[in-house]
């Protein structure tokens, strides 16, 4: 019963300690003139900014666009807000607060939220 807990235990440790140190990134393709519709994205998790990036581009560019960057990486959740002209990014806690700052960056009535995620 006993080493039963225990594995349990260090089951539940392994979980966690992976869930800390996952890194999300949203890469995306957008032009002036293009709406939060318009643009084409890629979402990617890894254990490092570099690895979470990399996938971000692959997904970004296997969905068809040609002209992806990495806007955006967060060890929460992350988001990107866009309007004709502008863009914003955003991060937080919670997809609440990511959206929020992503909007506040953004900084154009006509902003709308493209892309959020959470790394859960």
């Amino acid at each position: 019963m006993t080493r039963t807990i225990r594995n349990a235990i260090g089951l539940m440790v392994l979980a966690l300690s992976t869930q800390t140190f996952a890194v999300g990134a949203i890469a995306v393709d957008d032009e002036e003139g293009n709406t939060a519709n318009d643009i084409g994205y890629g979402l990617g998790f890894g254990d490092s900014k570099e690895s979470a990036s990399r996938e971000a581009l692959r997904k970004c560019r296997a969905a068809g666009n040609t002209s992806c960057a990495v806007k955006v990486w967060f060890e929460s959740c992350g988001a990107y807000a866009v309007s004709r002209r502008y863009y914003g990014v955003g991060w937080g806690r919670d997809i609440e607060t990511a959206e929020r700052n992503a909007l506040k960056q953004c900084s154009n009535s006509a902003c709308k939220i493209a892309v959020s995620e959470c790394d859960d």
